[in-house]
């Protein structure tokens, strides 16, 4: 039997299979943030195409919180029933439907170098890289303000109907912000020591327990690397996994950099090592992302232990339909949507 379509249960829900649809950025939204009939077809599509949790792209728990002006949010109410009606239909077609909250700190307005319609703030007021604008500091008294973005985002998210949700702590945006020391040079209870740059993180963490209660589930991406001298490292990573478990993180989704310009090396299952070191030495599920694109690849990492779920962006943009032609790859036999069922191999 084949590892990568053996059932996997996350706190109260039920995968049907260990692949997972990525987020990613469509910018496919005009400024109300409202998700759109492309976001629709495309998320559908995943569902329909078998994957067993399918992941909307980072929404805005803020409205200055956009990674550009034409991403998803979760800011407000008005933004709730497009999500549902997207929510609905992918469970349908018996995918758990997730969703990422997200506040992109001092990377908000990407397209423009953090020029935007509001100013753009992280833990310390310290441009991305030298051509973008300088972030406003965010106070301590601020920080209650986030917290409670997250924690009504996330009510949101369980109006719409999601089964789980992910906090984005990853890719150089506000939470990985804070973590970062490349980012966060404060001196307060939120700079300095490792614990003290996870506080923030934790605290949101604690927020979207509240909100979601204790039947859904609750992913964290983390970056687990910088990639720079200075930065985090996959030690301060595993120790901030302990952390996360701790306080109801369910599983982590393994991803790393961003924190500034650079662009590591990169490979087939380049981030893997970082799953499998933290499921190991944490103790708790991870998801394994970045490059990955065979069924044969994606058997291996979870067959051996080194992840207990796969991601995949790119492929899933190639091809809806991967994990249909995976299962036949690996001779495993995936129910196919009734609709489809004449298209289905024999053999």
């Amino acid at each position: 039997m084949s590892e990568l379509f053996s059932p996997f249960t996350l706190r109260g829900v039920t995968l049907r299979n260990r692949i997972a649809m990525s987020p990613m950025c469509m910018y496919s939204c005009g400024e109300d943030g409202l998700a759109t009939d492309f976001h629709l077809a495309h998320l559908v599509a995943r569902a329909v195409g078998g994957a067993g949790l399918v992941m909307t792209e980072a929404a805005a728990v803020e409205a200055r919180g956009r990674i550009s002006t034409s991403d998803l949010g979760i800011w407000n109410d008005a933004q709730v029933e497009p999500l549902a009606r997207i929510v609905r239909l992918g469970k349908a077609q018996g995918a758990v439907m997730c969703t990422q909250l997200a506040h992109a700190g001092r990377k908000a307005w990407t397209p423009t170098k953090g020029v935007g319609p509001a100013a753009a703030v992280a833990p310390s007021a310290i441009p991305f890289d030298a051509d973008w604008t300088t972030p406003r500091e965010l106070s301590t008294a601020e920080l209650d303000g986030i917290v409670s973005a997250f924690r009504a985002a996330a009510r949101r998210a369980v109006q719409a109907g999601f089964d789980a949700v992910e906090v984005h702590g990853a890719h150089g945006y506000l939470l990985h912000e804070f973590l970062s020391p490349i980012a966060n040079h404060r001196t307060d209870e939120y700079g300095g020591s490792l614990e003290n740059r996870a506080r923030l993180l934790l605290r949101v963490v604690d927020a979207v327990r509240e909100a979601v209660s204790e039947t859904r589930a609750i992913l964290v991406r983390l970056s687990c690397t910088d990639w720079i001298e200075g930065g985090l490292t996959i030690e301060d990573q595993v120790q901030v996994a302990r952390w996360l478990k701790a306080h109801g993180v369910d599983l982590l989704d393994c991803s790393s950099g961003a924190i500034t310009s650079f662009v590591p090396p990169v490979g087939p299952g380049y981030q893997v090592p970082f799953a499998e070191k933290i499921r190991h030495e944490a103790g708790i599920a991870t998801m394994s992302v970045g490059l990955i694109t065979t069924p044969e690849m994606a058997e291996e990492i979870v067959r051996n232990g080194r992840a207990d779920m796969v991601a995949m962006g790119r492929e899933f943009l190639r091809n809806p339909y991967w994990p249909l032609q995976a299962a036949r790859a690996l001779g495993h036999d995936f129910a196919w949507p009734k609709q489809y069922q004449r298209a289905k191999p024999v053999a």
